[in-house]
């Protein structure tokens, strides 16, 4: 493709780009193929001889499209926030354009040192205190992985790398039942294995335990287990439960045992004033994480992942082979130091676009919104005696069933199941689910990008419709 032609299919699919995000509204929210259904639409061989970029389009338009889940539709309420914006866009075109792998310092200068100068930012913007270092990592899970292998290495007095965990004793990690599945395949990534994942019960709201996971401390060390790592959760998947930080850090430093705070989906919510109490207990945190490519207007993928003790995350990760030997180490920061790859994408320019074109006040005024439209949709569900609210609204995820009259607890919960798939079968809104306490949950979550109060009446209308309409 000679650079002429690539301007001009570059400003038809700028159009293209355009007209989607105005009427991303307009596609049906959840896909509706079955299985198999792209792939067989696909050749089985490729082709021989170049193909013209318009035909590309075309089969865009007429294959892949049809199998797409428009996360930025405004009447996506699953899962969680996959949130895109504009500037983000535009600047996910920029790295794409300049190719840049940012491995180390050398290889990009000014992706080193954006990426530490935004993470300053965020680190200020959430409230974190100064001592805290930080990176960008391409997901939750990442984070919560380098954090529990960091653990497990000052432990171990970063032995366990050179010498294998034979020697190590039991490890064992602890998070509450309602904390987010990475930390189930961390453990299994980290060698501490599943069954030393201790799952500790939580309490009305959903959020941990302390004394509860004291107690499990305490019992593991009388077995002569060594307690290396909690995970509190700002904002769990489930319910956006918030485990009390404060209280978890003190048992923490009690017992020598590291705090990872995993705020994927709520730390965007940390840059409100009236949201600093989910961090009260800060001073105890050794790594935290959340997630702008979730709740703060950045395209997937951008994960920020802070720790007070970067020396010992380097010291985890680092590997020095010769081609990657250069005379500035030790002067800058070479981010493939800081976590599992080697290559790196240049996701700050991501950040410093979406930071500078809304402002931090007008980032508060959308993730505020966001909160108010949660807290409306859950007064409009009080006001329903056949319905009822199941957990805390906490931030901007309303958990919630149909609850009739004259059905047991097992037809309640086909009926909510069944209620879910033909709202999303609909393709005029998405939800997900959850199980509380046994109880087939429904969950909404209030916080795509331009998600506006009248989406979520009109979706709460549908679901009104649609579960009356069941029952009869």
């Amino acid at each position: 493709m000679s650079p002429d032609e690539f301007r001009k299919h570059a400003h038809q699919l700028v159009d293209w780009m355009a007209g989607y995000m105005e009427n991303v509204e307009n596609y049906p929210v959840k896909a509706s193929v079955v299985p198999g259904e792209i792939f067989g639409k696909i050749p089985d061989d490729p082709p021989l001889q170049p193909e013209p970029f318009s035909s590309l389009m075309r089969d865009m338009d007429e294959i892949i499209m049809p199998g797409i889940t428009h996360w930025q539709n405004p009447n996506f309420f699953a899962y969680f926030p996959a949130n895109a914006s504009p500037p983000s866009v535009l600047a996910e075109m920029m790295i794409s354009a300049l190719g840049a792998q940012c491995m180390i310092w050398e290889t990009s200068p000014a992706a080193a040192e954006l990426e530490e100068k935004m993470m300053i930012w965020l680190r200020g913007m959430i409230g974190l205190p100064s001592v805290f270092e930080g990176v960008i990592q391409d997901s939750a899970s990442t984070a919560t992985l380098g954090a529990i292998l960091t653990a497990r290495e000052k432990k171990s007095g970063f032995l366990i790398n050179n010498e294998g965990a034979a020697n190590m004793g039991i490890v064992r990690v602890y998070c509450s039942e309602q904390t987010h599945s990475s930390v189930d395949k961390a453990v299994k990534i980290a060698g501490i294995g599943k069954k030393n994942l201790v799952k500790i019960p939580v309490r009305n709201d959903f959020s941990m335990d302390p004394e509860k996971l004291r107690e499990a401390i305490i019992g593991d060390k009388a077995k002569g287990y060594i307690p290396c790592c909690v995970v509190a959760t700002i904002g769990t998947t489930g319910t956006t439960a918030i485990d009390p930080v404060r209280s978890i850090g003190e048992i923490c430093s009690e017992y020598g045992i590291w705090l990872h705070v995993d705020a994927a989906m709520a730390g965007s919510a940390l840059i409100l004033p009236e949201f600093q109490w989910m961090l009260e207990g800060r001073e105890y945190i050794d790594s935290f994480v959340f997630n702008p490519h979730k709740w703060l207007f950045t395209n997937f993928d951008c994960s920020a992942f802070f720790t007070r003790d970067a020396a010992s995350l380097i010291r985890t990760f680092e590997i020095l082979p010769e081609y990657l030997k250069t005379r500035t180490r030790g002067k800058v920061n070479d981010y493939r130091d800081w976590g599992v790859p080697l290559g790196r994408r240049f996701r700050a320019l991501k950040l410093w676009s979406v930071i500078r074109s809304y402002g931090l006040e007008e980032l508060r005024r959308m993730v505020r919104y966001h909160i108010s439209i949660a807290a409306s949709l859950a007064e409009m569900i009080s006001e329903e005696s056949d319905f009822e609210i199941l957990a805390p609204v906490t931030i901007c995820v309303v958990c919630f069933r149909y609850n009739p009259r004259g059905y047991d607890e097992k037809q309640i919960n086909s009926l909510n199941e069944k209620l879910n798939h033909q709202l999303n079968d609909s393709g005029k809104l998405y939800l997900t689910h959850t199980v509380l306490n046994g109880i087939y949950t429904l969950r909404m979550v209030t916080a795509q990008t331009n998600v506006t109060l009248e989406h979520v009446e009109r979706a709460w209308a549908r679901i009104k419709d649609t579960a009356r309409s069941l029952q009869a």
